[in-house]
């Protein structure tokens, strides 16, 4: 069995009051690790970890050393990648097909940040002669990382790469629920002969969290997960009004034109709502198809749903995975019979798969809900589970109208042959990215973030390294002279 410790200031450790938490296989709900649990002791000492490695040496880093140190994780991926897509498979219950994609991506996400740094230099300002005007971008200190049970490495990486290439120190909080591939990070973290406590790891729970977000040591806190956390993070970062970013999910709509490729936009539906089983912020759950065609576009999907395979994503046959946990099983579950209660019509699921295979486990059949109007809750809510609800529209003014009003912003596609419309509605729709005749790509050159309620700041891109620095304006008079103003 896996046994994990907290990595606190260059050492591995144990929890101060020595706590556990077993961690189970959403596969069979089995324990497959005891993972440390720390507690608030835990963190403030990672903190102070953090803060003596950023006042000290690590600030004498260069831009070539950082740029260096992120080539060297990500070569350590790649030499890793097959047990780190075993562990997230393992601990997530997603298939490793996905895994090993996850892990391709983690390792190019180091590097482009390690190409970005090594570009950094600072700008050089129009001023007199006898002056030397520069904007420069500076670390922003002790950064504070909280991330997700559903894609936990990877949504580690986005952090951790361009937080250390700006030249900060972490503390990272996994998720209490899917530690298990931070855990592998940070051994290959250790294997690297960096400051004592410019990299901490501590496993936990809330109120590991809610010290990284309270510290007043603490000077950035990046969290991707729950609204509800994140309302709370974002309260209590006001003590010293630190640097916050929160990626906070989605209400994501998939539109289908009538003019559309229907088998493309058929095929892909399904891609948007049941990889790693919905669990994903930016699913496509909310599947929107224009009248003519709905009727037509339901009848596809529903041929193909029975077919899906779900099992145990080792097996290479496998399509879909459970679902993470025992209360998302639960939550999804009623939110598909709150659905059915308010009108809409189950077309497939919406239950345990039949078979021994299915007893043990947090397993659900991929689900569709039709007839699903927008004033619905199940419309409007985020479900995070292998669940479409599908509604029709009539024109583009009511696709886009009834697409934008949802208090998140996160993602959205755009099915259509004309481009005149796929620009207008690529313009109009309030969603940080917005997809047409695809669905769910995304680049490390690209931003990743959402409007409203899904979220403040984004990962990746340019702006994911600017969210982790300063902006200074240096100013060096090389000549100064006496002016004679006052009382001359």
């Amino acid at each position: 069995m896996i046994q994990t410790q907290l990595y606190i200031d260059g050492q591995w450790q144990s929890p101060v009051d020595h706590g556990t938490r077993a961690i189970v296989s959403p596969a069979d709900e089995s324990v497959i690790a005891q993972a440390a649990e720390a507690t608030r002791a835990d963190a403030r000492l990672a903190i102070a970890a953090a803060r003596k490695a950023f006042d000290g040496p690590w600030r004498q880093t260069t831009i070539r050393d950082r740029a260096r140190l992120l080539n060297k994780i990500a070569g350590l991926i790649d030499r890793d990648a097959e047990k780190l897509a075993h562990l997230e498979s393992l601990n997530t219950g997603k298939t490793l097909a996905e895994s090993r994609t996850d892990m391709g991506d983690i390792a190019a996400t180091f590097r482009y940040f390690a190409g970005l740094v090594a570009s950094e230099s600072g700008a050089v300002n129009e001023a007199p002669h006898h002056v030397i005007s520069r904007t420069l971008r500076e670390p922003v200190g002790v950064c504070g990382l909280i991330t997700p049970w559903n894609y936990p490495l990877l949504q580690a990486a986005w952090k951790i790469a361009p937080a250390l290439g700006a030249g900060n120190t972490v503390v990272i909080k996994p998720s209490n629920l899917t530690p298990l591939t931070t855990h592998h990070f940070t051994q290959l973290v250790a294997e690297l002969d960096l400051p004592p406590g410019v990299f901490n790891l501590v496993t936990g729970g809330a109120e590991v969290g809610a010290e990284l977000a309270e510290s007043l040591d603490v000077d950035l806190v990046s969290f991707t997960g729950g609204a509800f956390a994140g309302e709370s993070i974002m309260k209590a970062a006001t003590g010293n009004f630190k640097r916050i970013g929160l990626e906070l999910g989605g209400k994501n709509p998939n539109i289908v034109f009538a003019d559309a490729d229907l088998d493309a936009a058929v095929d892909y539906a399904l891609n948007a709502a049941f990889f790693h089983a919905g669990q994903v912020c930016s699913a496509g759950s909310r599947l929107m198809v224009e009248d003519s065609i709905y009727d037509a576009f339901i009848s596809r999907l529903a041929e193909r749903l029975p077919r899906i395979v779900i099992g145990n994503g080792f097996h290479g046959e496998t399509q879909m995975g459970p679902v993470q946990s025992a209360q998302q099983h639960e939550k999804i579950l009623g939110m598909v019979q709150a659905g059915i209660a308010e009108g809409a019509r189950l077309v497939h699921g919406g239950k345990r798969p039949a078979g021994d295979v299915y007893k043990k486990g947090y397993w659900l059949e991929p689900t569709l809900l039709a007839d699903v109007t927008a004033d619905m809750k199940i419309a409007k809510e985020e479900i995070f589970g292998p669940v479409i609800t599908a509604e029709r529209f009539r024109s583009e003014e009511e696709a886009l109208r009834a697409a934008n009003d949802t208090p998140y912003g996160l993602a959205a596609a755009v099915w259509t042959r004309d481009l005149d419309k796929a620009n207008r509605m690529s313009r109009a729709l309030r969603f940080g990215t917005v997809w047409v005749n695809d669905y769910h790509p995304y680049f490390p050159e690209a931003p990743w973030g959402g409007y409203k309620a899904s979220g403040i700041g984004r990962e990746l891109a340019r702006i994911g390294l600017d969210e982790y620095t300063e902006l200074k304006h240096s100013y060096i008079n090389l000549a100064p002279k006496a002016m004679g103003w006052f009382g001359a």
